[in-house]
């Protein structure tokens, strides 16, 4: 007789990192953002009464503010689950100390780690295009530590990267930094099966159905909205040494009970 496998039952999750984990951009109808998180800490509170959730994450953070500002106090909560996912941010800088990036993220798995039942790192998705194809080789370098740490450490590795549907466009906010809503959904649905639930969308890797690309004339005017309204603004704090996050407090900064 074939036994039922043992599904888990943690009891509490601490996310940290930056504008991915916080939530951009997957709107709420009163301004606010959900993401992947919440999404996943909502579907781990249905099984679990009494379900805590924190959100350390600020968009904007590099690894280094995320060790500084978030990993102690993820410590101190001593949850079952903890998710850490950064360092992209410093590999689309100009000028990346890619062995920093390694150093802090060791730091930061090595404080994690014994701090809960169960580490969760991740390899980010990539939007297809020219961006990605700029800072693949440092975004590739960065997984191969992610990979390397999780391994050292009994981490789970989210592979978002090597997921086809992620990288589809569509998938992207038109800030083309950040994943829509059904982009969220999908990162949640992959964490999810990652801690061993079962499955509720077993065709999350699968791309989307194709559609006519949008005419020369659309693609030009969309990429001028880019521009002015996000690349240009996103240039301005690089030159002058600002952040999307600066002054920004953690969505949800205690381990409370979850509430939608």
């Amino acid at each position: 007789m074939q036994k039922n496998p043992v599904l888990p039952a943690h009891s509490s999750l601490v996310a940290i990192g930056d504008s991915f984990t916080e939530g951009m951009s997957d709107l709420r109808p009163d301004g606010s953002y959900r993401g992947w998180a919440d999404l996943l800490a909502a579907r781990m509170a249905a099984r679990t009464p009494g379900f805590r959730y924190a959100n350390l994450a600020v968009r904007g953070k590099l690894i280094g503010q995320i060790v500084e500002e978030q990993v102690d106090r993820a410590v101190a909560m001593r949850p079952d689950v903890i998710t850490l996912v950064g360092g992209l941010n410093d590999t689309l800088r100009p000028k990346c100390d890619m062995v920093r990036v390694r150093d802090l993220l060791t730091e930061a798995v090595e404080r994690l780690a014994p701090a809960c039942e169960q580490l969760v790192l991740m390899r980010s998705p990539g939007r297809q295009g020219p961006v990605l194809e700029r800072f693949r080789p440092r975004m590739e370098e960065l997984f191969a530590v992610v990979d390397g740490l999780a391994e050292r450490h009994g981490a789970l590795v989210v592979d978002l990267y090597g997921a086809p549907s992620l990288a589809d466009p569509r998938m992207w906010d038109v800030d083309r930094l950040h994943l829509t809503a059904e982009g969220h959904r999908r990162v949640a649905e992959a964490v999810w099966q990652t801690l061993g639930y079962e499955p509720e969308d077993t065709g999350w890797r699968t791309p989307i159905p194709a559609t006519l690309p949008p005419g020369w004339v659309a693609r030009r005017v969309e990429d001028a909205r880019f521009t002015r309204q996000h690349l240009l603004p996103w240039i301005g704090r690089r030159l002058t040494g600002r952040s999307s996050g600066d002054g920004r407090a953690p969505k949800r900064p205690e381990l409370l009970p979850y509430e939608a």
